[in-house]
């Protein structure tokens, strides 16, 4: 952890070899095979047989962090992750209409039309959704907000398994509001818009739970 730390390697970046680390941290084969083993499981390493050892997308963060697969009521879990996104969400955009670069807004713009085409041809587009939002996250510059994310995609998951169809208009009116507000800097806007955006879903949810 301490030579990843150090040497900065970003995810993707492949590591030296088992002969190689062994050398440089004075430790045998052994011991660093168990390290790599011990860093893929918690997410900082990923190990693909034949090609190395590389740093994960994933950044140390569990696939379930807080344990939400084993929670049985999966509609007061969708509900309880939309308040949570109440919270956080509305600031995220306002900090990535502050922070983003030119770079991280071509993205979000690119995922913005992704989710688009796929509402247009009224296909399910749950995981562009997951992917829009992680990267306006990313735009906040936020290293805890990024870590935030398995909530996040956790909430939007569970809300499009519990609703009783997808939303395709509302989403790309305010998918697109999020995105230009985030591109022309406006973090109140980009504030206002996701909120708005959160509110129109927790009315479909209360409206599903009433049918």
């Amino acid at each position: 952890m301490r030579l990843i730390r150090e040497r900065g390697y970003r995810a993707g970046e492949k590591l030296p070899n088992e002969y190689e680390l062994s050398a440089q941290l004075g430790v045998s084969r052994n011991t660093v095979r168990e390290a790599l083993r011990a860093l893929a499981s918690r997410n900082i390493l990923y190990i693909r047989q034949g090609a190395g050892t590389f740093i994960s997308e994933k950044k140390g963060v569990a696939d379930d962090p807080l344990g939400f697969s084993l929670m049985e009521d999966r509609q007061k879990l969708a509900e309880d992750l939309l308040q949570i996104r109440y919270i956080v969400e509305p600031q995220i955009a306002a900090l990535a209409a502050q922070n983003a670069t030119p770079e991280d807004i071509a993205i979000l713009g690119d995922l913005c039309d992704e989710v688009e085409a796929l509402i247009h041809k009224r296909q399910d587009f749950t995981q562009k959704d997951v992917d829009f939002h992680t990267q306006l996250a990313a735009c906040s510059k936020n290293m805890v907000m990024s870590n935030l994310i398995p909530v996040i995609c956790e909430g939007i998951t569970v809300f499009a398994a519990m609703v009783v169809e997808q939303e395709f208009d509302q989403t790309v009116k305010s998918h697109r509001e999020i995105f230009e507000s985030v591109r022309d800097g406006r973090a109140a806007d980009a504030q206002q818009a996701m909120l708005f955006h959160l509110l129109y879903n927790r009315n479909r949810f209360i409206e599903g739970k009433d049918l």
